[in-house]
């Protein structure tokens, strides 16, 4: 959903930003609904100021009263969007809050000013509206705020400083004037982003930790939906109260049944709604009449069914933001908490998990089932469960929010068949990754496009991008559920690896040596391999293993383990147990061929050595990357102003988009401090020599022509070109293949590659990077990297391709300047990441030498920013 809802009887008006409208969590886990103010709103903002204490009437117009004029209220609801603009935030049809900003003509300042209602305030609603509002403002082409603030009123003053904006204070006339400049700053930002976690892991921390729960469409009749709701709740021994609410009223399992939430005598804090699709809209307006925090809707018939459906998802949603509320489904299997003091198992599965380390995410519902079921199983055990089915609201990107800081998880799974906000999610993994294992399998590999049940809700972009986008954020990507939890024994288990050296100890040679061979397919190191023979007994593995666990060049150790065939089994089990305890590497185990934990709480035990050893490379790989310093982002000197100059020259002539002219594209990388070689197009042999006088000798001559570019096979290059006479009979041969139009270049040399950017519809930005020719157009040897762009990012990107040995030295040539050529990266990541216009550039090709690079040719495509401001401030998705 984004947040953007039509009030009954609302009139579009000149100029309104539809995409201004968003959905935003608060500090305390509730949510509000922003938008700019409307003409029709007078209504609504006289009502609101009429709920203002005299505090509050004091503090914003310095001054008692008791009503607005109607001249001020015109004056308040009409706004042109531009020089002046009011943002309102809207609870229950109410309006809660308004900011606005009015800009000194002539200039890029503007006067702001916030009021938030008595009821509303110190739930983080000024800080969300500033956000908001700076969005807008910069949009607008404002650069600084203004605001006079009575000295007593240090909440307002708090907003404005608290935001991470560097403030002027100055005392005059009994009111303290503030003004800041706006621009996003790596402070503001991660002010923004802090916030922004606090408040979408307590919206969901109030669905997971409820004190009471009410069952819609609970049923006398057992095996329903409704019914079997309530039985796993009250089975699981829910720590508060249950209730039963049923349209018919009566009694249902010896207690009685309510005719709607509203008529609970006590508090409702998570509703869960097993009623038919047509009828939900009507509970969640009931449930905000009561004042729910949050819902999970199991009942289907929504946007899996088609269009219909999907118009009602997000009406129903809609209505529970704009009051409060967040959503878990619908169409899904329900949430669980298996903390002691909660015990809450609000989902369709018979029975839930036992306490565990694990906290898992998923979409499908019916998978959910399988997936408790396999985390029993294994013995696993897990914190927190949500199955979001068609994930309307809360998503992976909230669970992950919860989970960072969730004491209880050690590891996060998750299972996704699309990205609501890939950008957003990339973010977050990152940040959570740094601190705890995040393992996913993404699913819906061969699908062109969404699952029809996700319809609208997100874009899957293609599979080589969601690779590079986890790769990047340090999340482990698997292909199966298997390897899913494969992984995550391991992870929640024993402790990280150090290293890449693997010991394997064992009683079967067969075993021991597919455990090293599976080890160097894994990229990983043996470095000793101890057998104890098939009649080997436990002190013989309890030495074995300690001396192993023991030596330097051991990083982790791989047990296989067989019953012998007339020798007593030795107790394992509790060798691994007793060895293990306190060792600070980790051990993995084929024992006996059981799937789980070997030692309880222990040691992973898989089917085959190949599957624990490929659980280990996947830990090795996380560990690595969560050893590599997270990069910081570039602090090159460029001329933001210049670029913005020719970018916005550009979109005025022509306001839908287009590829910049060369020249303007020189200017543009220019300012960032790229340079593109000079190039000059002729059509006459004379023209192509009096060009080479011009750029300087040795020159090359390319074809014009798109599909002869690049084409050395076929004459359509002419290289190394060191005067008027080889210049003429070079142009000749390239007129000869029937396009007479000619670059004419200096020449430069190097190992050719191709950097690009592209505007990916679900990712945004992705830069690109490969090696030109075969590789990048036959092979498909591309790297990607999302925005923004950090040293590591870049170094990586460059190192992420298969061909990329032949630029340090393949084969004993020289290795080329790698350092000239991420710096390229970094200021392409900066540019686009300043610039949203800026949709889609091409560096064909980029001549890598020994020293330094050269850009030969460079286009630049540019567009009106996209209407997301998912990076500008707080909202949900």
């Amino acid at each position: 959903m984004d947040g953007q809802q039509e009030q009954a009887g609302a009139v579009p008006e000149p100029g309104y930003p539809p995409y201004w409208e968003a959905d935003v969590v608060l500090s305390d886990g509730g949510t509000v609904h922003l938008r700019p103010i409307r003409t029709d709103d007078a209504d609504r903002l006289v009502t609101f100021f009429h709920r203002w204490s005299a505090e509050t009437v004091y503090r914003r117009f310095f001054t008692v009263r008791s009503d607005l004029t109607p001249t001020e209220v015109s004056r308040f609801v009409t706004v042109d969007y531009h020089d002046r603009v009011a943002i309102v935030a809207e609870l229950g049809g109410d309006m809660v809050a308004v900011a606005r900003y009015d800009r000194l003509p002539g200039t890029d300042e503007a006067e702001v000013a916030f009021v938030v209602e008595d009821a509303h305030q110190g739930r983080g609603l000024g800080s969300v509206l500033l956000e908001h509002l700076a969005a807008a403002a910069r949009e607008r082409g404002i650069g600084s705020f203004l605001a006079e603030v009575l000295p007593g009123n240090r909440r307002m003053v708090g907003v404005f400083t608290d935001a991470g904006y560097v403030a002027r204070r100055e005392y005059g006339d009994g009111v303290v004037r503030l003004s800041f400049p706006i621009e996003r700053t790596e402070l503001s930002e991660s002010v923004m982003r802090a916030r922004e976690h606090r408040a979408e892991a307590r919206s969901v921390e109030r669905l997971l930790v409820p004190r009471s729960v009410a069952v819609v469409g609970a049923s006398r009749e057992r095996g329903t939906i409704g019914r079997r709701l309530l039985d796993n709740v009250l089975v699981g021994d829910f720590a508060g109260d249950v209730y039963a609410v049923n349209a018919a009223g009566g009694e249902i399992g010896g207690r009685t049944a309510y005719l709607r939430v509203s008529d609970i005598p006590g508090d409702v804090d998570l509703v869960l709604v097993a009623t038919p699709a047509s009828s939900v809209l009507e509970v969640v307006e009931d449930c905000a009449r009561k004042g729910v925090k949050g819902l999970v809707i199991v009942s289907s018939g929504f946007a899996e069914v088609g269009a219909e459906g999907l118009e009602l998802q997000r009406k129903v949603v809609a209505a529970a933001r704009a009051n409060g509320m967040r959503v878990v489904g619908p169409n899904c299997l329900g949430v669980i908490n298996t903390d002691p003091e909660i015990r809450l198992n609000a989902t369709l599965a018979p029975a839930s998990p036992g306490r565990g380390q694990v906290g898992f995410f998923c979409h499908a519902g019916a998978l959910g089932i399988a997936i408790l079921e396999e985390v029993e199983a294994r013995g696993l055990g897990i914190s927190t469960f949500v199955s979001a089915g068609n994930r309307a609201d809360v998503s992976g990107n909230d669970m992950l929010q919860l989970w960072q800081e969730d004491p209880a998880t050690d590891v996060v799974l998750l299972y996704l068949e699309s990205f609501g906000n890939p950008r957003k999610f990339g973010r977050i993994a990152r940040r959570v990754a740094r601190r705890k294992p995040v393992v996913a399998v993404k699913g819906a590999r061969s699908l062109t496009g969404p699952p029809a049940w996700l319809a609208g809700s997100g874009v899957r972009t293609n599979d080589t991008a969601v690779d590079e986008l986890f790769r990047q954020s340090g999340v482990i990507r698997v292909d199966t559920l298997t390897a899913l939890f494969d992984t995550a024994v391991l992870l929640a288990h024993q402790p990280l690896p150090a290293g890449r050296k693997v010991a394997v100890v064992g009683n079967s040679a067969a075993l021991a040596l597919l455990a090293a061979d599976a080890c160097l397919a894994s990229g990983l190191e043996v470095t000793a391999s101890l057998d104890v023979g098939a009649e080997g007994t436990a002190e013989d593995f309890r030495a074995a293993l300690g001396a192993t666990l023991a030596r330097d060049d051991v990083d982790a150790v791989v047990t296989v383990f067989v019953p012998g065939l007339t020798q007593p089994e030795p107790d394992l089990a509790g060798v691994l147990a007793d060895v293990t305890l306190d060792a600070t590497k980790p051990v993995v185990s084929t024992f006996y061929g059981f799937l789980g934990v070997a030692a309880p709480g222990s040691v992973p035990s898989y089917r085959s050595p190949e599957a624990g050893v490929q659980a280990l490379a996947r830990a090795v790989e996380y560990a690595e990357w969560r050893a590599t310093p997270s990069g910081a982002l570039p602090e090159f000197e460029v001329d933001t102003e210049q670029a913005q100059l020719v970018i916005d020259r550009a979109l005025a002539e022509s306001p839908e988009g287009g590829e910049l002219s060369t020249s303007r594209t020189a200017r543009l990388l220019e300012a960032y401090g790229i340079t593109v070689l000079p190039t000059l197009v002729v059509d006459t042999a004379a023209g192509a020599m009096a060009a080479a006088d011009r750029v300087g000798y040795p020159v090359a001559l390319k074809s014009t022509a798109a599909q002869l570019r690049h084409r050395t096979d076929m004459g359509s290059v002419q290289l190394d070109l060191y005067d008027a006479a080889s210049v003429a009979t070079a142009f000749a041969a390239i007129a000869m293949l029937g396009h007479r139009t000619v670059a004419v270049q200096p020449m430069a040399a190097g190992i050719a590659t191709v950097v690009g950017l592209s505007d990916d519809p679900s990712f945004g930005p992705l830069v690109s990077f490969g090696l030109a020719g075969v590789a990048t157009d036959l092979l498909g040897d591309v790297g990607y990297r999302s925005l923004p762009l950090t040293d590591v990012d870049a170094a990586g990107l460059v190192r992420s391709v298969r061909a990329a040995p032949l630029l340090f030295g393949h084969r004993g040539d020289d290795p080329v300047d790698v350092g000239a050529l991420e710096d390229l990266l970094l200021r392409l990541g900066m540019l686009a990441d300043r610039h949203p216009e800026v949709v889609g550039v091409a560096f064909d090709p980029v001549l890598v030498a020994e020293t330094g690079i050269s850009v030969l040719s460079a286009t630049v495509r540019v567009a009106p920013p996209s209407p997301s401001w998912e990076d500008e401030a707080r909202r949900l998705g």
